[in-house]
């Protein structure tokens, strides 16, 4: 993997143990060798996974709307940023430049790109790990609602499966390393429904 889109929440509003893993985040690709691709912004956890990135000398990749592209709002630090049209065209470019996906802790936004990225694997639009960094235990009621789809028949197994989920930044990674891509559940999935 050269390039990871992160998702994650742009409020500052959050605890500073969110900010921290955020960082942590960003700091780990970097030292990896990783480029971070994400939503631009400077603020929330965005705007540390960003900073994470470049103190450890990492590329960043912002991509942006034209109405987030203010001094309030965008990151003026990154290695480069693309200003697409509309959020259709942004998540497009940015699953377009990126090799894995993490989420972080976020909100609507998070867990639009997070579904849709995880749509895409389930249906063989992308064969690309998808992770998420459990900060404070944020993703324990997701992954409880997840494996409930499982329990009732509207999720297959081998797709939660797929879905690497760590505490850790590192061991998130390594776990994407070793992601096996879920081609006969792709292949049932897409008979069955």
């Amino acid at each position: 993997m050269k390039s990871i889109c992160v998702f994650c929440g742009s409020s500052d509003a959050v605890h500073n143990d969110y900010k921290t893993a955020a960082f942590q985040m960003g700091a780990t690709l970097a030292q990896n060798g990783i480029r971070v691709v994400y939503g631009g912004g400077k603020t929330g956890l965005m705007g540390e996974v960003a900073n994470g990135a470049l103190s450890a000398g990492g590329e960043v990749i912002g991509v942006i709307i034209p109405s987030m592209n203010t001094p309030a709002l965008a990151h003026t630090g990154l290695t480069q940023m693309e200003v697409t049209p509309e959020m259709r065209s942004r998540k497009a470019r940015m699953h377009e430049l990126s090799d894995g996906f993490i989420a972080l802790p976020g909100g609507f936004g998070t867990w639009d790109e997070l579904f849709e990225t995880i749509t895409w694997a389930q249906t063989g639009g992308h064969e690309k790990p998808v992770g998420l960094l459990n900060v404070k235990n944020y993703y324990i009621p997701l992954l409880a609602a997840i494996d409930h789809a499982v329990a009732e028949g509207f999720v297959f197994n081998e797709h939660r499966q797929a879905i690497s989920f760590e505490t850790d930044p590192s061991k998130l990674l390594e776990s994407m390393r070793n992601y096996e891509h879920p081609h006969e559940a792709v292949k049932r999935w897409m008979k069955e429904d």
